[in-house]
């Protein structure tokens, strides 16, 4: 029996999955098409349909890993510096997934830096996301919550903070509990905002 659009469509919602719990569970190091064909319970044979080659493994794990980014609940607690704050919050790992988030980010990056190509869409994601650290920025300065100065300058070392943050948490997560990153990321906006 031939088989529907509806059954491609659910096995590679199963593949995603598979794809995920592997880079969760092994970083990006450990993402390969047994790994995630062991996962499925399934032959490598299967799974050169969806992925013909590592380097489209690798591309299909990091457009997930960017969905899942993208569709993650986000605080919404204010404007101004509550806003900024929730921004920088969201990229923390404080929950379990924002953990596996984060884990596998980190793991990607050696495989961004030797590929020119990821190397380059990697460094346009971080300029986004100053991009708009940098408005939340700029908002919390015109309401007085922050002192004057280069917005984009005041964006990327809060950026630059929050992700030194988050590799500490990784690699010492009892040393850096959730409370601990929510203490320190205050802290550091405290400093931000004392020098108005």
């Amino acid at each position: 029996m031939p088989r529907t659009k509806g059954d491609h469509e659910a096995r590679r919602r199963d593949v995603s999955e598979a794809v995920w719990q592997v880079m969760a569970a092994r970083g990006f190091a450990g993402l390969t098409l047994r790994a995630v064909a062991a996962e499925l319970d399934a032959t490598t044979g299967l799974l050169t349909h969806y992925f013909p080659t590592k380097q489209a493994l690798v591309r299909y794990a990091l457009d997930l890993l960017d969905q899942r980014t993208a569709s993650r609940p986000r605080r919404h607690t204010g404007a101004g510096l509550a806003a900024l704050r929730d921004a920088l919050l969201d990229i923390l790992p404080l929950t379990p997934e924002a953990t596996d988030s984060n884990r596998i980010w980190v793991s990607s990056w050696d495989t961004a830096l030797s590929d020119p190509d990821l190397s380059t869409d990697y460094g346009r994601k971080y300029a986004n996301g100053r991009a708009r650290l940098t408005e939340r920025v700029a908002a919390a300065q015109e309401l007085g919550e922050l002192p004057p100065g280069d917005p984009a300058r005041i964006a990327a070392g809060a950026q630059s903070f929050v992700l030194g943050l988050v590799v500490q948490a990784l690699f010492d997560p009892a040393a850096f509990p959730p409370q601990r990153q929510v203490e320190m990321l205050d802290d550091y906006l405290a400093t931000l905002s004392a020098a108005r």
